[in-house]
């Protein structure tokens, strides 16, 4: 087994191990919370990339080695335009979303093993997988944005739409709430919940039996699913501009501001119940 760390700072890192050539483990560990930080960009840009170049690997997986958090939303202490700004991949597109449709479109099967939050960034890098796992118990996904004033960014209008339908879609993105792995399954926000003791045997079972079939074969199932289900390049970069603009309202600004005084962003309270922590704005 082969052990590889992407640092661009001894607080952010992401491991990447290979269980064997075919199938790999990339592990987000930026304790205490997973938050995505804008290091981590430049990071998750070298995973994806290995995964796209690399000719044997045929599965990944993406889970978490911080306990309570698979991955979560920005840093909101950061600088907004730092990255409102960055400029645009290859593609045209931000590197954000173009890092998730790059994920969605490469080489590789992707499989999301949830345990904790994945939250606004968390959710849709886990929405961009092939496919989504979660533990029943300690699982809990959200695009909490519009509670902060904000759009999302990383596609989760198209993505969630296509995947639970308009109605529980908009339930899921305009009430801003927690949801739980059982739920989840239920809105196919997940493929499946499963009791936590369960997950890791079950994906790991999964991504093997994955791993022993013909990639050529295994990638031509993959682009022909991808045809009628994945978004276009126009429906992300639609949503990433309305985030772009949110971003830049005073009121957003204002609502952010407010919420950092409250604890968001930080150990504690608000970011363990970040449901009914945004909920209670205004009340």
């Amino acid at each position: 087994m082969q052990d590889r760390k992407f640092a661009a700072t001894k607080n952010t890192q992401i491991h990447v191990t290979k269980r064997s050539p075919e199938y790999w483990r990339v592990t987000f560990d930026h304790p205490p919370l997973n938050i995505f930080s804008l290091e981590m960009l430049p990071l998750v840009n070298e995973t994806i990339t290995a995964l796209e170049t690399d000719e044997q690997v045929k599965v990944v997986v993406f889970d978490s080695a911080v306990e309570g958090f698979f991955l979560i939303h920005l840093d909101f202490l950061a600088k907004l335009d730092d990255l409102a700004h960055l400029p645009p991949g290859p593609t045209g597109l931000h590197p954000w979303p173009e890092m998730l449709v790059r994920l969605s479109r490469a080489p590789v099967v992707s499989i999301a093993s949830i345990r904790g939050r994945a939250t606004g960034m968390g959710s849709e890098l886990a929405l961009a997988c092939d496919m989504r796992f979660a533990s029943r118990e300690k699982a809990i996904l959200s695009q909490f944005e519009v509670g902060a004033g904000l759009v999302p960014g990383g596609g989760p209008m198209a993505q969630l739409t296509r995947l639970m339908g308009r109605g529980r879609a908009l339930e899921v993105i305009l009430s801003a709430n927690d949801i739980p792995g059982d739920l989840a399954e239920i809105y196919r926000y997940v493929n499946r919940s499963l009791p936590d003791a369960d997950l890791d045997g079950f994906v790991d079972a999964l991504a093997t039996r994955i791993a022993s079939f013909d990639k050529r074969t295994i990638m031509n199932i993959r682009r022909l699913v991808n045809v009628a289900g994945l978004p276009s390049d126009i429906e992300i970069e639609s949503g990433w501009n309305a985030c772009v603009a949110s971003m830049a309202q005073p009121a957003t600004q204002e609502r952010i501001k407010e919420l950092i005084g409250r604890g968001f962003c930080k150990p504690g309270d608000a970011e363990d119940r970040l449901g009914d922590f945004i909920g209670q704005h205004g009340r």
